[in-house]
């Protein structure tokens, strides 16, 4: 967790799933853990599945992926296929990556009901992890 993080208004985006549909990426009535991939990433690849697992067993924690520095929409696609996941994949691109001042691979963000980003965080993090991070 990066320490020097404080409490800030969420930029607000409106993102299109891999189906095309536009989904609002920060506000929601529930809180939300959003988290910054890229497809190529084997830390993403391996700690991915663990917010899956908090998608299933969490229907209190609302979850959005997010692709950043994909080559194109296939190979998102691909990504999310092979590793089975059912929570949103959103598209996003570098006006998000630099108003999230992403700058590493995965980063996790966690916002509230009112659209505040309560916590950050970079790296691998297990279910249990991402689950404290988000109450």
């Amino acid at each position: 967790m990066l320490s020097s993080w404080q409490a800030e208004e969420a930029p607000v985006f409106l993102l299109p799933d891999l189906q095309n549909n536009p989904v609002e990426l920060t506000h929601s009535n529930k809180k939300t853990v959003v988290y910054f991939f890229a497809p190529w990433c084997s830390v993403c690849r391996v700690s991915i599945s663990n917010l899956e697992m908090l998608y299933k067993y969490q229907p209190d924690i609302e979850i959005k992926a997010v692709a950043l520095d994909y080559s194109n929409k296939a190979e998102v696609d691909e990504f999310a296929k092979n590793l089975d996941l059912t929570f949103p994949i959103l598209l996003g691109n570098s006006n998000v990556k630099q108003a999230f001042k992403v700058t590493a691979y995965p980063s996790y963000y966690v916002i509230d009901e009112q659209g505040t980003v309560e916590h950050r965080s970079l790296g691998y993090s297990t279910a249990l992890g991402l689950y404290l991070r988000s109450l």
